[in-house]
């Protein structure tokens, strides 16, 4: 297989399979000098990790982390950065069963062609969500590496599930509530209600979509390149790699279409601090693939979860005929709430590769004695 790799300066390997041994990811261009442990990527993956609540996959992973290469007297030493996480509770069993029957919504039968029949079908074998947890260890890393270099953060939290909505908050609102619920919705009492939908949803076999909003503040003015590698190009080629993700905006995105030039130009002015700003952020802190020193706005668009109870049609690969399928296993009714993590991540990663390679992050930090 290809396109297991991310990033140009800063660069991600993503490596296993859902019931493989293990996943794991070697993050290949960091700076030398940063202070990392394996409990700086621990903090992440245990938001994203599977069996944390009723609206969650029942599957009991402890997702703990060992780091292999790549540090030495708690810092970075510029080498490869290999870490890796060993799957403990995989059950391949019910997997045998519907192995020459494709299930809807997933990529089994593409992945059948186009490998032959040798693919990894066990849980979706590189197809699965479990591959995310490698998405969210290299994050972790750019996102310290973002945080003390420069002093960006990015934060992500649910707005959407179902035809549930959550009200515009404040910046330090979502920061500070994203992950206090089981949803990851900063609003408690929308919350609530979007647990109780992902709830019956799971009850009646079925599945839930929603949307995630994520905003990068402290940004330069001019990260990003031109053309192929915009700013919007890359961090949605990336965030396309998070599987269940159909769709994508930034700032005002579709919305946008149906204003007017002069309602959606973000029009300047100057800050208070002197500061050359925009009175809005229609375009999401983005102009001709550079950030312009406004906060990155995306909001991400999930599908219902493709694994449900309920009887579906499919077809034997093997006689060549129709058939009914109930998807077995132990599946998410909605995997928006632990993507909050993984979206956090990637962006992260994406606005790291692109600050090395503006060279605004130096090979070499100075903070061995911090």
């Amino acid at each position: 297989m290809t396109g297991n790799i991310l990033g140009e300066r800063l660069t991600l390997i993503s490596f296993g399979e859902s019931h493989g041994r293990c996943i794991g990811m070697v993050l290949d261009g960091c700076p030398a000098g940063l202070s990392l442990s394996e409990s700086d990527l621990q903090i992440e993956l245990d938001r994203r990790k599977p069996g944390q609540s009723i609206i969650t996959t029942q599957r009991k992973e402890e997702d703990k982390v060992e780091i292999l290469s790549g540090i030495f007297n708690g810092y970075t030493t510029s080498a490869p950065i290999c870490a890796i996480i060993w799957n403990k509770d995989s059950d391949s069993k019910p997997y045998e069963v519907i192995k020459n029957n494709p299930r809807p919504g997933h990529a089994d039968y593409p992945s059948f062609i186009k490998y032959g029949g040798f693919a990894d079908y066990r849980g979706s074998g590189r197809f699965s969500g479990r591959l995310t947890a490698t998405m969210v260890m290299g994050g972790a890393i750019a996102q310290k590496l973002l945080k003390y270099s420069l002093g960006i953060e990015t934060i992500a939290y649910t707005t959407q599930i179902g035809q549930i909505s959550c009200n515009f908050l404040s910046y330090e609102e979502a920061k500070l509530n994203r992950y206090t619920n089981d949803v990851r919705c900063p609003n408690p009492e929308i919350a609530e209600k979007m647990k109780s939908i992902i709830i019956d949803a799971r009850k009646s076999g079925d599945s839930l979509g929603g949307i995630v909003e994520c905003i990068s503040v402290g940004l330069p003015v001019g990260l990003g390149e031109p053309i192929f590698s915009s700013m919007e190009s890359d961090l949605s080629k990336a965030l396309f790699s998070i599987p269940s993700v159909k769709a994508i905006e930034f700032g005002s995105g579709f919305s946008g279409t149906k204003l007017k030039g002069s309602e959606n130009n973000d029009e300047y002015t100057i800050s208070e601090d002197n500061k050359i700003i925009t009175k809005t952020n229609n375009s999401g802190g983005i102009l001709g693939g550079l950030t312009n020193g406004m906060p990155l706005v995306i909001r991400i668009g999930f599908k219902p979860a493709s694994s449900i109870a309920k009887k579906q049609k499919t077809v034997d690969l093997v006689s060549n005929s129709e058939c009914d399928i109930v998807v077995p296993g132990r599946h998410d009714p909605c995997v928006v709430p632990r993507a909050i993590p993984v979206v956090e991540s990637l962006v992260s990663f994406i606005l790291a590769d692109h600050a090395i390679r503006w060279g605004l992050i130096s090979p070499v930090l100075s903070d061995r004695k911090k």
